[in-house]
């Protein structure tokens, strides 16, 4: 390495295995390949080592970002202070399609006992702990346990983890998700695109690929487009009354449309949705009939919706506010994980409550806290399509 001043320093961790810890040490490097030629060797020194050493608490640096967009994401893993002192987090992480790739490669393969392995994904914000889980029928991991790891502040941190498991009735996969509460629902749009990235680098899939899932909610067809984002067939939406669930009376063809809920002494409008799982969408109330859903306190309003007594199975929530007739702006209060960044059956239940309340088109792009999906409700064959990104966080292992 030269000594001539550089113009950035960046920090990056090494790995020092004589004291069995990760040291953050500063260096300056010359371009951003010389960047990630340095990151994709300590990724791999690292996972090189025994489970005894990789096993010792380590402090890691705060994450890195280069402008190629790979990404360098580390945990803190001295938990031995903390509440979940068996927890213990190793993880890097570099974009799909960078070099690197070989390192992740090797990385899914490795099976020590006791160390659970994962990818953390995002779309839109909603996060999820990815497992590959394709050699059994049963989750690796409890929903106790998924509960811990999905903690933000003692865990890994995210809205749910997601197995990847053998299909069933002929499908090519079944995935399966605990809640940050430890609660199973039926489907995830969002999980479901972040489900099928995860496949798609697993079977080393490049273009555009599609497969069957089954879910909770049913047969489930991604298709990774050419550009990468995730366009999902989630099926038909279910709008009886009685099989959303809800207890609301039908007021229209066996549909609960801008049916009347008093929920702490405000009188809602809301139309009753199912995507595989229940959604009650509001446009507004007696006193707003025009939501700015900016200025709502989900956090006081959301669980009062989710445990409402009209809803036995609970719900999610979703709060719009209507721009134009092709685009919605909408907040979400999810049933399991609370205020979410993003929720993709939120968004298709919304655009189907929109047309049945004669709000707007078919079409819609749909602007939540993490970003916008294109929503279709398709009338020549009553599906629904949701369009959007989905990406890779970091990598990461666990013990469990």
């Amino acid at each position: 390495m030269t000594k001539t001043k550089m113009k950035n320093q960046l920090p990056f961790p090494i790995f020092d295995c004589k004291n069995a810890t990760a040291t953050l040490k500063t260096r300056r490097l010359k371009s951003n390949e010389e960047t990630k030629s340095f990151m994709a060797i300590a990724a791999a020194i690292f996972l090189s080592l025994p489970p005894q050493i990789r096993r010792s608490p380590a402090s890691i640096a705060a994450p890195f970002r280069s402008t190629s967009s790979l990404h360098f994401d580390s945990f803190r893993s001295n938990f031995s202070s903390l509440k979940n002192p068996n927890l213990r987090v190793s993880a890097s992480s570099m974009s799909i399609g960078t070099p690197e790739k070989i390192s992740t490669t090797s990385f899914l393969d490795r099976r020590e006992s006791r160390f659970l392995h994962f990818v953390k994904y995002h779309g839109l914000g909603n996060d999820f702990i990815l497992v590959d889980n394709r050699d059994s029928t049963e989750p690796s991991i409890t929903p106790e346990q998924a509960v811990k790891l999905c903690d933000r502040n003692f865990g890994i941190g995210a809205d749910g983890v997601i197995f990847a498991m053998p299909g069933v009735n002929g499908t090519d996969y079944t995935m399966r998700i605990f809640n940050s509460d430890g609660s199973e629902p039926e489907m995830c749009g969002n999980g479901v695109r972040c489900f099928a990235r995860f496949i798609a680098e697993l079977e080393n899939l490049h273009g555009k690929q599609s497969f069957t899932v089954h879910t909770g909610a049913g047969l489930i067809v991604p298709e990774i487009q050419e550009d990468g984002k995730v366009k999902v067939d989630m099926g038909e939406p279910i709008l009886k009354a009685s099989d959303v669930p809800t207890k609301l009376p039908a007021n229209k063809d066996q549909a609960a449309v801008k049916a009347d809920i008093n929920v702490d002494g405000v009188t809602w409008n809301v139309t009753c949705v199912s995507m595989g799982n229940p959604h009650c969408v509001t446009f507004g109330n007696r006193q707003s009939q025009n939501l700015t859903v900016d200025e709502l306190n989900l956090a006081a309003i959301g669980p009062k919706f989710e445990h409402h007594e009209m809803f036995p199975a609970r719900t999610n929530t979703e709060f719009v506010e209507v721009f134009s007739h092709e685009h919605l702006k909408m907040r979400v209060w999810e049933r399991g994980a609370g205020a979410t960044l993003a929720c993709g059956t939120g968004a298709c239940a919304v655009v189907v409550a929109a047309v049945l309340e004669g709000r707007a088109g078919r079409s819609c792009m749909v602007d939540l806290a993490g970003g916008p999906l294109d929503i279709e409700w398709k009338e020549e064959d009553n599906h629904v399509y949701m369009t959007g990104p989905a990406e890779v966080v970091f990598y990461g292992s666990v013990a469990v």
